[in-house]
């Protein structure tokens, strides 16, 4: 009994320390680099999730992008006014910018701060696409966005005037006039700086004001999963849009060749990973349609004897369509111009290709059927009756012609009435 209560006293001992023990304060890192899309906005998204599971004290947004798309900022900005975990925006490292999509999830989150050498600003909406637009349609977007980056200002105490002015004039900031202008609360070297800085501060949360404890807190960087990696790659305009292709031309030589089955389950995946790919993104429907227009005007110069008409429409609606489907507007969402060029040279050598073997095809001579006999020579051989024979490629042949033939005379063949051949 003394040994079993010394045991129970010696095991208190070791577990008293990590019972009064305090919890240690933990942090999720969510690193967005590049153009705002889909792929970002799934990323944020199951990165607020796992912060949520795992009782997290904060989430950092680390930024350094260009802008994006309208609809994936929009799906970031709702994530962090729904979450229930303080969110800290951080526009690092030095260099780096938060501008067009950056300044409004800035403007978003709870935090907002910079590093040295940083900038934020031009956050005028821009379209995709090279649809025209009219003075009125822009004036829309314009009052749209300004309205949509002032109700953000007004929910985080931040300066709405300089908000607008980034709309409507693309006005821009570096981190020290951001600061100073109430546009952002903090400018932090690093993200242990950062850290230091906002311990203590005090920050409304859903209605409630909560205080930061952020000294001596961990921060975990949160790795993307691998469907926000392949989103990703696949909502990629470039990658989309060799997919498409792909998916044409494997279908197109499943149908010239039925039974190889490679070409058509190839193209068959492809088309549905891009046209998946494309639903995601603010593509011309116009550019589209030409695209695959065009593709088929290609196509159907193989099967008719157009000789290049359909093959020369093709290929001019198919740049047009190419050139239409994802303007250059906004960074990171647009075909590159020498992917477009390069297709088109491809798809126009191949129907070049097709038009040169058709041009080909009809001046060759027939070498099989009845009608390769037209333009070869025979010796004439005569029956008792005086019937004229000619003896070519195995088999007799009755002749007849114009002028009375004689046995061993050299004739040409002409033309084919039924089982006789007219020679001269």
């Amino acid at each position: 009994m003394r040994r079993l209560l010394f045991l129970l006293v010696l095991l208190g001992g070791f577990a008293a320390p990590h019972a009064y023990a305090q919890p240690t304060q933990q942090g999720i890192l969510l690193d967005i680099q590049g153009a705002i899309g889909p792929a970002t906005a799934e990323y944020v998204h199951s990165g607020f999730e796992q912060a949520q599971l795992g009782h997290a004290s904060f989430v950092i947004l680390q930024l350094d992008t260009p802008g994006g798309l309208d609809r994936s900022m929009r799906d970031i900005i709702r994530d962090i006014i729904s979450s229930p975990v303080p969110v800290i925006a951080y526009v690092a490292p030095g260099g780096a910018r938060a501008a067009s999509a950056g300044t409004y999830i800035l403007y978003a989150s709870q935090i907002a701060a910079m590093a040295p050498g940083t900038n934020l600003g031009a956050a005028t909406p821009v379209g995709i696409g090279s649809q025209p637009k009219s003075d009125a349609m822009e004036q829309k977007a314009k009052n749209d966005a300004s309205a949509y980056i002032r109700s953000l200002a007004q929910l985080r105490n931040r300066n709405a005037g300089w908000a607008e002015k980034a709309v409507n004039q693309a006005a821009s900031l570096s981190a020290e006039e951001a600061l100073k202008q109430n546009v952002i609360d903090v400018i932090a070297k690093d993200i242990p700086d950062l850290l230091q800085q906002i311990n203590g501060r005090t920050i409304e949360m859903q209605g409630a004001k909560i205080n930061l404890q952020t000294t001596g807190a961990t921060v975990v960087q949160w790795q993307a999963d691998w469907h926000a990696k392949l989103l990703s790659i696949i909502t990629d305009p470039n990658i989309a849009y060799i997919l498409m292709i792909i998916g044409i031309w494997g279908l197109f030589f499943e149908f010239a060749h039925p039974g190889a089955v490679l070409p058509g389950v190839t193209g068959a995946i492809c088309l549905l990973v891009a046209l998946y790919a494309f639903q995601l993104l603010p593509i011309s429907f116009v550019g589209l349609g030409l695209i695959l227009l065009g593709m088929a005007c290609m196509v159907a110069e193989a099967f008719l004897p157009t000789f290049g008409a359909l093959g020369i429409g093709g290929v001019i609606a198919f740049i047009i369509g190419s050139l239409m489907l994802l303007g250059p507007h906004t960074p990171g969402f647009a075909i590159a111009l020498p992917l477009i060029v390069a297709v088109s040279i491809v798809s126009a050598g191949f129907f070049l290709l097709i038009v040169n073997m058709a041009i080909k095809a009809r001046f060759r001579p027939i070498v099989s059927g009845r009608e390769q006999l037209i333009g070869k020579t025979a010796v004439v051989a005569l029956e008792q009756d005086g019937t004229a024979r000619v003896h070519i490629h195995g088999e007799w042949w009755q002749v007849r012609s114009s002028k009375v033939l004689l046995a061993g005379q050299r004739v040409k063949i002409v033309g084919i009435e039924g089982v006789v051949l007219l020679v001269e």
